[in-house]
């Protein structure tokens, strides 16, 4: 099965990569990686590339994509490329010069997707994380539906093909979709899914309305202190899961990666190191049993890794809600 082929099409007609290669790294490596991962991914076939201005390894990315199309690996049109809008860019007026920067970074006329990285926003500035002498982050208070509708005249200016949302709960996802005027539906929320959070409920909501899940941290997450709560358990090691491996004869990781695709739930990998990024591949080499499917389902145990505590309190934190 070529993968390239793999594709799902999106309620604006566009259609994504069902895997994609995430270029989010801890801070101390984002820029290394991106340089040498990147066009590794490209060449082995990965034409979904995610990225982020809160990475703050766009340039690397875009240097990266650059080179494959230079040498012929692929065009332009080849590749999804998605980008995200950050916290402290929520004010109508900030976004579209948001996402020109982050287009001149890349050095794209355009990118694929972008979307909004979280519902809440930050106080505006240079810094990603605005934090008072306490140590708390800096809340800005923006109604993300004016938000989304300076996300609709960039996708009419030509800037982005479609556009999204982020780390978003339903009740956020109705705001929008209910917004008086709304000109273009989210095309995806992009959100952490893996077996033990399966987003069961988010993922019947957004297929109700032709929209694509995104999943992140399909692997359970890279173990980055800021982020992930350290005494969870590591998912790759999870007896269910290592079964099901072995009578594939495939890892734990493509199997997860493989229960999402499933699914219907598009999946973003990411990889330090060649070789796992060339397993990633071997996703569309083999199917899940609906005993495969059922066995993973139960292992649903609401674990988020990535539980963004800096954000609580915020009026519009989205993990309060169930789903």
């Amino acid at each position: 099965m070529d993968p390239k082929s793999q594709r799902v099409k999106l309620n604006d007609g566009h259609f994504i990569p069902v895997l994609g290669f995430g270029t989010y790294a801890p801070p101390e490596v984002a820029k290394r990686d991106a340089l040498e991962f990147t066009p590794f991914a490209i060449e082995i076939g990965f034409r979904h590339i995610d990225c982020a201005h809160a990475y703050q390894n766009e340039e690397e990315v875009g240097q990266a994509i650059r080179s494959k199309i230079a040498d012929g690996t692929v065009k332009r049109e080849d590749i999804f490329c998605t980008s995200k809008l950050w916290l402290t860019s929520l004010r109508p007026e900030l976004v579209r010069p948001a996402l020109e920067k982050s287009l001149k970074n890349l050095q794209l006329d355009y990118v694929d997707l972008y979307i909004m990285h979280y519902p809440l926003a930050l106080k505006p500035g240079e810094e990603l994380y605005p934090k008072d002498e306490n140590g708390k982050l800096i809340f800005d208070s923006v109604d993300f539906c004016r938000t989304w509708e300076a996300l609709e005249k960039c996708k009419d200016a030509g800037l982005t093909k479609s556009i999204g949302v982020s780390n978003f709960n339903h009740k956020q996802m109705e705001k929008i979709l209910n917004k008086p005027g709304l000109k273009y539906k989210p095309v995806c929320n992009q959100v952490e899914c893996h077996p033990y959070l399966n987003q069961r409920k988010l993922l019947d909501f957004c297929k109700s309305h032709e929209i694509v899940l995104v999943a992140y941290a399909a692997l359970g997450s890279q173990r980055v202190k800021e982020w992930v709560n350290p005494n969870h358990p590591v998912l790759l090691e999870d007896p269910v899961l290592s079964a099901i491996a072995q009578k594939h004869k495939k890892t734990a990781a493509l199997v997860a990666l493989r229960y999402q695709i499933q699914r219907g739930v598009v999946v973003l990998a990411k990889g330090n190191n060649k070789k796992w990024i060339k397993e990633n591949m071997q996703v569309f080499d083999f199917e899940l049993t609906p005993e495969d499917m059922k066995a993973i389902d139960g292992l649903d145990s609401n674990i988020r890794y990535c539980d963004f505590q800096l954000g609580i309190g915020h009026p519009e934190f989205p993990f309060s809600e169930e789903y």
